[in-house]
């Protein structure tokens, strides 16, 4: 165990070495030996790293059972109390019995509520006055501001933000090859505007699923498009909840990792050391595969960001996809992001039968005409029939599609993740639960 921290310490004390020997190298060619043998040093010293790690993941996945009670253990040293019910035990049926399940809270959006901008902020310019806040980067940059002035550093900024925000990353760092992202739930359509748009051209990398209690999922297969992540055995201890098909029922206990089933979907379950609290994430996933008896997932919604105003139970990714094939029938429309609200939220249901109020963000397109606003709603009735059910008995109104004007969503985001609660990544909620944060989104509405 005090290995890895000894070879910390040992890549510690070789960095600021490599950092002064590569300063120096231009001005006494005599050095490069040594240059070169630290550097070869340095990467020896990471590639053994790496392969310890490595090794220690296959064993840990060959023995999961073991793995996950070492897991529980861990878990369960932060509980040795006199009056804890679990002091000395790690019997995974002991713990489940005196531990029951609990819901992960929505204090994130709860505790947002006065940290919300105002609609004139600043933040509703949007994407703008990228010009602006450019020149006043190339102006920091060629003052100095902060290090050493560099003029010409300035001039490349100045000349690549002329020609657009389109490919800007590429035009600012020619060998840029690759951006590294961290996969959560509802960051899909942020990744998509950034590959389509200033990351024009490059390739995207997740190396981990992020829920809320932290990072659970590892990418080993960096060359598949969609994300795939093992969910390892420790330190945290993970169980899986079977979720029913069509609904949000579930079956009453949880299931080990080596015991999860190919094609199965299952919401994660995570216990918190310091509380010592089995905590539903409600993030669903679906195994799809496995490494030795690690299973290997993907993310397919979060349970929480339901719409349900007649019991319908229309999901995340189920939305989602009718949203999607709704905009591509939008002339020139590209999405940027997008929010939900039950209309009891608002209190717009109010005469009417209650429905979805429905925020989207877009590029290419300044108005919606209601051929257009009709599309979504379409499409959510030959997605789920029971939604197209409720819409034919009158039992649910239309869902009503605005648009909102650019930097909208960046306020909303700006305002979760400055919440004390928030999680990192924080959390893009599609649903929105609280009548002040639909609001947020209400006074930017623009069509």
């Amino acid at each position: 165990m005090l290995l890895w921290p000894l070879l910390l310490l040992l890549l510690l004390l070789l960095l600021p070495t490599l950092a002064l020997l590569r300063q120096r190298w231009s001005q006494d060619a005599k050095l490069s030996w040594l240059a070169g043998l630290q550097h070869r040093v340095a990467w020896g010293a990471l590639g053994w790293a790496a392969t310890w790690q490595q090794r220690k993941l296959e064993q840990s996945t060959l023995h999961m059972y073991q793995s996950q009670q070492r897991a529980l253990r861990w878990c369960l040293q932060g509980a040795q109390r006199p009056h804890c019910p679990l002091r000395g035990s790690t019997d995974i049926s002991t713990f489940r019995n005196h531990l029951p399940l609990t819901k992960a809270s929505e204090t994130q959006e709860e505790e947002s509520g006065e940290q919300l901008p105002s609609p004139t902020s600043h933040q509703d310019l949007g994407e703008a006055p990228l010009q602006a806040d450019g020149e006043e980067l190339a102006g920091a940059i060629a003052a100095g501001n902060p290090g050493a002035p560099l003029p010409e550093r300035a001039a490349e900024l100045r000349e690549a933000l002329e020609q657009g925000p389109r490919g800007l990353a590429l035009r600012l760092w020619p060998k840029l090859q690759v951006v590294v992202t961290l996969d959560a739930g509802g960051q899909a359509e942020a990744v998509a505007a950034l590959r389509a748009l200033w990351c024009q051209g490059l390739a995207f990398f997740s190396p981990a699923y992020a829920a809320s209690g932290g990072v659970l999922g590892l990418n080993l297969q960096p060359e598949q498009p969609h994300g795939l992540y093992l969910l390892p055995p420790g330190p945290l201890f993970i169980e899986l909840l079977p979720v029913k098909e069509g609904t949000q029922e579930e079956a009453a206990s949880t299931l080990l990792l080596a015991e999860a089933q190919q094609g199965k979907e299952y919401e994660l379950v995570l216990t918190d050391r310091a509380s010592l609290t089995r905590c539903r994430l409600g993030d669903v996933v679906q195994m799809v595969g496995a490494h030795n008896q690690c299973p290997v997932v993907r993310f397919i919604c979060r349970l929480s960001q339901t719409l349900s105003v007649r019991g319908e139970d229309v999901g995340e990714d189920l939305f989602s996809e009718a949203l999607g094939r709704a905009v591509g029938q939008w002339p020139g429309a590209k999405l940027l992001d997008h929010g939900c609200v039950e209309s009891s939220i608002l209190d717009s249901a109010v005469g009417s039968a209650p429905h979805y109020e429905v925020f989207v963000e877009l590029r290419g397109l300044r108005n919606l005409s209601e051929e257009n606003r009709d599309k979504l709603d379409h499409c959510l009735q030959e997605a789920s029939p029971r939604y197209k059910s409720l819409r034919f008995w009158g039992s649910v109104g239309p869902a009503r599609v605005h648009l909102v004007g650019q930097g909208a969503f960046r306020a909303l985001r700006s305002a979760l993740a400055a919440c004390p609660s928030s999680p990192f990544p924080p959390a893009m909620p599609r649903v929105l639960r609280h009548r002040h944060l639909a609001q947020c989104l209400q006074q930017r509405v623009v069509s």
